[in-house]
């Protein structure tokens, strides 16, 4: 199975101008929990009080879900984890040749001595260990590969393979992460930004290349442009590939309004799986499929992610839209006078610019 692992609170939260609450933080991780996400990167310990507080509180909640800590390569941040009781820990390694001079200045063999190092103080702890390499899009594979081995010779669960800055598209990731799958027998994870708009186009990919653990946020959340929206890929997985991560689907909508309210940032209306029209007909063509199987013009049934369908009356409306909206509202209006209101009611969405209130639509019977 597809396993999810959700970093809302992590990478989402360093959004700029969003910030969580402990309380906010706890609620979305419950939330995140009674969705089924069996992997919740809660935070960064070493980032201070209030952080680390927040991630014990998660940690002491009790959840089904694995909770993960975030720390860079360095025995201090390991060290606040532990200290609260963290056992999945992920470390963080820059692996592109801009990373390792010019924010680490250091070179490829002390990433291969941390590791190890890190490894060796970490033997006598029972916890589980992933490893993140930082910007690999960019980085030149034959490294990433022998760090990755480097890595599984150590023990290491998992690898992450990050599109830090998102400049791959998604046949550049497969063929990068199916040289991974192909040099190493450890879980792949796959960690994608939607700078170019194709975070969730990457991310499927690198499961088609052997990825089994993607990485999410809800809503997109994150740097820049974001990261792969947990709702997306979920849906995406399950409408083009069958797969079931076993997230309920039926929270998707309710889950992305509340993180949307917490982090004031509103949800577009035509944002997919999500948004609040993404269901919304108004084309004359598309309400008369729409009445007759949903399936005509939908990709799933909009009750599978907690929504509903809407028709809206306007410029586009054709006959059985119109007859089937007053119909819902009481109006029900025989066929043979239907010709002549339609033509009043085109007119008067016209006008309207936008389509017509219900109130509006029934002020053309009158």
């Amino acid at each position: 199975m597809i396993q999810i692992v959700d970093t809302t609170l992590r990478d989402g939260e360093q959004t700029p101008g969003v910030l969580f609450s402990i309380y906010e933080k706890i609620h979305i991780a419950g939330l995140l929990d009674q969705a089924g996400v069996p992997f919740i990167e809660a935070g960064i310990p070493a980032m201070g009080y209030s952080e680390k507080s927040a991630v014990r509180e998660i940690l002491q909640l009790g959840l089904k879900a694995n909770i993960i800590t975030w720390n860079r390569a360095d025995k201090r941040d390991i060290d606040h984890s532990l200290e609260i009781g963290a056992r999945h820990l992920h470390l963080s390694f820059p692996v592109s040749e801009i990373m390792i001079e010019r924010k680490l200045r250091k070179s490829r063999f002390w990433l291969f001595q941390r590791l190890e190092e890190l490894m060796c103080y970490l033997s006598h702890e029972s916890v589980l260990v992933s490893i993140g390499a930082e910007d690999a899009s960019r980085a030149d594979m034959t490294f990433v590969v022998e760090f990755a081995q480097a890595a599984e010779s150590l023990g290491i669960q998992r690898f992450r393979f990050c599109d830090t800055v998102g400049v791959l598209d998604p046949f550049a990731l497969q063929e990068k992460m199916g040289m991974l799958r192909h040099n190493v027998s450890m879980d792949l994870e796959v960690h994608a930004h939607d700078d170019l708009g194709m975070a969730t186009a990457n991310a499927l990919a690198g499961f088609k290349a052997g990825a089994h653990f993607i990485d999410t946020t809800v809503c997109g959340l994150g740097e820049r442009a974001g990261n792969t929206p947990l709702e997306s890929i979920v849906m995406a997985l399950n409408v083009t590939q069958n797969q079931d991560c076993g997230i309920q689907t039926t929270m998707l909508k309710p889950l992305a309004q509340i993180v949307a309210d917490l982090s004031h940032r509103p949800i577009p209306e035509g944002k997919s799986v999500v948004g609040e029209k993404v269901f919304t007909h108004e084309s004359g063509i598309h309400v008369d499929g729409l009445l007759k199987d949903f399936r005509l013009y939908e990709p799933f049934a909009p009750e599978l992610v907690g929504s509903s369908h809407s028709i809206v009356i306007g410029k586009h409306s054709g006959t059985s839209a119109i007859l089937s909206k007053l119909h819902q509202l009481g109006y029900p209006i025989p066929r043979k006078k239907t010709q002549e209101l339609v033509e009043s009611i085109r007119q008067k969405a016209f006008e309207c610019q936008g389509g017509m209130s219900d109130s509006e639509l029934v002020e053309c019977l009158q």
